[in-house]
């Protein structure tokens, strides 16, 4: 409930940071994760904790023909959304991403971009993320990560004691932008979350970094029962 509402308080700014605090990075991570979830071009695909749907229409821009759903627990960020995906294929579900309200094998491939850290249980999201996709389909993850040596130094100073400020400036809500980083801090390291990709019965897993190491884009498949 905390973390909904938090989500809530910062909705009105949310794009701006984004863009911001990325120095527009987050775009070109967004197409690159898209990219590799595309497996057909006119299949149906899924959106977890979309946000304000900046993913969503991430996909329909690079598949005009596919058709997508938007699931998110914040209503203030659906709201947002709506006037964006205005003549859109996009649909928007509020819902629980730990027990997603579809039939198992329901879509194409399905994606989160900095919403797994949030997961109260991150292998179960995982594992609901595999459960509601065609076997086939694709899973992807994209989250920030702490690059390794100098860069990995000036990260983290970065993210402690600018990032606050000015999300909290621009926000109004400094504790939502500290949580960030402390969430950041918190997730396991990449081979780590890769074997829990594996655990939640995905296969032929891809760690691809960006922009340094700073954000991974993690690429899984969902196994045809014959692989399994």
């Amino acid at each position: 409930m905390a973390i909904r509402e938090m989500f809530d308080s910062i909705a009105h700014r949310y794009d701006l940071l984004n863009r911001l605090l990325s120095a527009g990075r987050d775009v070109s991570w967004r197409r690159f994760a898209v990219r590799r979830l595309l497996s057909d071009r006119n299949g149906l695909y899924l959106d977890v904790a979309t946000g304000t749907a900046d993913v969503a229409l991430e996909i329909v821009q690079q598949a005009p023909s596919c058709q997508v759903v938007g699931l998110d627990f914040a209503e203030r960020m659906l709201e947002l959304a709506k006037p964006k995906i205005a003549g859109q294929p996009i649909e928007l579900i509020r819902g629980d991403a730990l027990a997603m309200p579809f039939p198992d094998s329901t879509f194409h491939g399905s994606i989160v971009a900095y919403g797994v850290r949030n997961f109260p249980d991150r292998l179960q999201g995982l594992k609901e993320m595999a459960r509601v996709v065609k076997p086939g389909g694709r899973v992807v993850v994209l989250e920030f990560s702490t690059p390794s040596g100098l860069l990995g130094d000036a990260y983290r100073l970065y993210f402690h004691h600018f990032l606050p400020r000015i999300g909290g400036l621009i926000s109004g809500n400094r504790e939502a932008y500290s949580y960030l980083h402390q969430s950041v801090e918190a997730f396991p390291p990449p081979q780590i979350f890769c074997d829990m990709m594996i655990q939640a019965g995905l296969a032929r897993i891809r760690c691809l970094p960006l922009t340094f190491g700073i954000t991974i884009c993690y690429v899984g498949e969902k196994p045809w029962p014959t692989e399994i």
